[in-house]
């Protein structure tokens, strides 16, 4: 017998050789249902994993995102069993799952049509009714090779893993059978809602020296009415689209002659302007001191910082002067240049630098979408040098910034911890030292968190802050990034209260991570519709007709005097016409002037979210709305 330990360290036994599903079975009828994988001793294995020994063991659903992944999964693998009942001429690559669904990669004579996924759709749902077992199991290399000889894309990968000795995966449902891992459902059959999304190109292996291939992507649920939910939100996200708003609102522009590279135009500016004040406002409270560096540094310096051997790919060269440079697609060797600059002490640490520095790096063109996927970005960096005992205090010092910006626009989120990746430098008790650190730094703030293994930064462990917008969507904004492994290579020292020379630890960091992107992400999360203190136009004052123009420009003046970002629309239109598109250009406030409000010298108020405010004073406004600029309120 075996013991295993369940959530809420519940022990059972059982007989050695037990499944996960079995033992899902065993806990009710419902989660044996239900249940979409197990993770075993942490990692994930699916529900026909045997159990030979002692482990801890949860059952994970479909609430999961582990468990959604194998549903997803099993989903990619039925689609590309409907494409070989209606496309027997199609090639098969891979079908994984993703953050946020699945897809499947497919070398066919003619791309899909939308009339070709309804038609695959459908035979999917045949798939589904016929309940097929997916049956695992494995294949020498030369007989794994000869059950894929008419799949060249299987046979490549089937060859790359032949000389490592080991039997090759594969799993069959019905007359389909795929290369793959796992983990997937034990039946095609509790896949009840299926939707295919789109359908794009996509190279082979990512890369544009291979063939372009048909990807199809699509979502599934266990339920039709989590189908209809997400369909609902998507049409939702589709209205707060950033790059249509963005051309809506005039906040940027994206053109052909500069493909990634994204062009702001006047409100845009005044949108990013007033996030990097704030930017610079909660630095200064929290004892950062500003610092620029060059964008084009020669190329020595990044052999010297390691980026050259990690992250040449991305990064765009030139040649000056016979010798060879590099754009900056990141800040921190410029950081370090600067610490370099001048002698230090250990009364100077903490020392923490920000800088709002623009970074280049090269993005494959299918990979561009509007401001989250671009090619050059403002990076609202921050390096903070500190002494060993200073690490803990420094990081729940930056959390707190970090929380505070977040708050402040109404994103909850999440942690994860990062830990040390294969392609790392330095010494390992140096890297469990660091992540040990990160760990206690986040359980003394009593912060929950989640582990990322292996996706730390090449020169240290990181926390990775994800928020959470107003449609349930995560981005990854913020990050921690602790490094022992800079300081050695730039030989940064300070000196110590003994008299001697140190070498100073440092922290990256970033809040809003790009200032592009995070605009993107703020465009989606206010539908455009951004709080009176990020408006880029705060106020418009609207005659109702031309006899009160004269006022019009009088209280635009007032308000313009004031600090308010406001403009006045004299055009002869009807005022309700005016009021209509004010609305649609997202203004908080319109300020409707007639004989009324000329004879008492007020303006009519009215609120993009609220209506009718009524008669007010002019100066009773300017007062009231400075104040919801002070306290940056959210609108309501």
């Amino acid at each position: 017998m075996i013991q295993v330990t369940l959530k809420g360290g519940v022990v059972r036994e059982y007989e050695s050789g037990t499944t996960v599903g079995q033992v899902a079975a065993s806990l009710g009828a419902g989660l044996a249902k239900a249940a979409c994988a197990g993770r075993v001793d942490g990692e994930v294995r699916d529900l026909r994993f045997p159990l030979e020994g002692d482990c801890a063991l949860e059952i994970l659903t479909f609430e999961d995102q582990d468990g959604k992944r194998a549903f997803w999964h099993t989903t990619s693998h039925i689609l590309a069993q409907a494409v070989q009942h209606l496309f027997p001429e199609a090639r098969f690559a891979i079908g994984p799952a993703i953050d946020n669904g699945f897809y499947y990669d497919f070398d066919v004579p003619t791309p899909f049509s939308a009339e070709d996924l309804e038609k695959i759709e459908a035979e999917m749902a045949k798939i589904v009714k016929a309940a097929l077992p997916l049956e695992s199991f494995t294949l020498e290399p030369a007989e794994a090779l000869e059950l894929m000889k008419d799949q060249p894309y299987k046979v490549e990968l089937i060859e790359e893993h032949s000389g490592k000795g080991e039997r090759i995966s594969f799993y069959r449902q019905g007359d389909f059978t795929d290369l793959c891992a796992g983990p997937h459902l034990m039946t095609t059959a509790g896949i009840k809602a299926i939707r295919l999304t789109s359908c794009t190109g996509a190279y082979w292996r990512g890369s544009e020296k291979n063939k372009m291939l048909s990807r199809i992507y699509g979502i599934s649920f266990p339920k039709k009415s989590e189908l209809e939910e997400y369909l609902a939100r998507i049409e939702e996200a589709k209205r707060r689209d950033h790059r249509k708003l963005g051309k809506e609102l005039g906040l940027f522009t994206l053109l052909d002659e500069g493909p990634g590279f994204p062009f702001f135009l006047p409100n845009g500016m005044v949108l990013k302007n007033t996030l990097l004040e704030y930017w610079r406002e909660i630095h200064h409270r929290h004892g950062y001191v500003e610092i620029s560096t060059p964008i084009i540094l020669n190329q020595q310096l990044w052999h010297r910082s390691g980026h050259w051997d990690h992250y040449k790919d991305n990064m765009y060269t030139t040649v000056i002067d016979g010798e060879d440079y590099a754009v900056k697609p990141m800040n921190c060797p410029g950081g370090m240049l600067v610490y370099k600059t001048e002698p230090h002490s250990y009364r100077d640490l903490p020392m923490r630098v920000a800088e709002l520095g623009l970074v280049h790096r090269h993005e494959l063109s299918g990979a561009l979408h509007g401001l989250f996927r671009v090619r050059c970005f403002t990076q609202d960096d921050a390096h903070i040098f500190m002494t060993f005992d200073q690490i803990k205090s420094e990081i729940k010092g930056v959390m707190d910034l970090i929380d505070e910006v977040y708050s402040l626009f109404g994103f909850k989120y999440h942690i994860e911890l990062s830990t040390m990746p294969e392609d790392h430098m330095g010494d390992e008790r140096v890297w469990e030292e660091a992540t040990n650190t990160l760990r206690a730094a986040m359980e003394e703030k009593g912060r929950s968190y989640e582990i990322n293994e292996g996706d730390g930064a090449f020169y240290g462990p990181k926390l990775d802050f994800h928020l959470e917008d107003s449609l349930g969507r995560t981005w990854q904004c913020g990050t921690i990034q602790l490094d022992f492994q800079m300081p050695e290579r730039f030989e940064l020292e300070y000196t110590g209260a003994d008299g001697e020379k140190h070498r100073p630890v440092m922290i990256h960091r970033v809040a809003f991570g790009s200032i592009e992107r995070f605009i993107g992400i703020l465009i989606e999360h206010f539908a455009g519709a951004f709080p009176l203190w990020l408006s880029p136009v705060q106020a418009v004052v609207m005659p109702v007709s031309e006899k009160y123009a004269d006022y019009a420009e009088k209280v635009t003046a007032e308000l313009d005097a004031a600090g308010l970002r406001v403009k006045s629309d004299l055009r002869p239109e009807k005022i309700g016409y005016k009021i209509r598109e004010a609305q649609l250009q997202k203004i908080p406030y319109m300020l409707i002037v007639g004989e009324k409000e000329v004879a008492a010298d007020t303006v009519s108020v009215r609120s993009r979210s609220r209506g009718d405010l009524g008669a007010m004073a002019v100066g009773q406004f300017i007062s009231d709305a400075k104040e919801e600029i002070r306290t940056k309120k959210q609108d309501i």
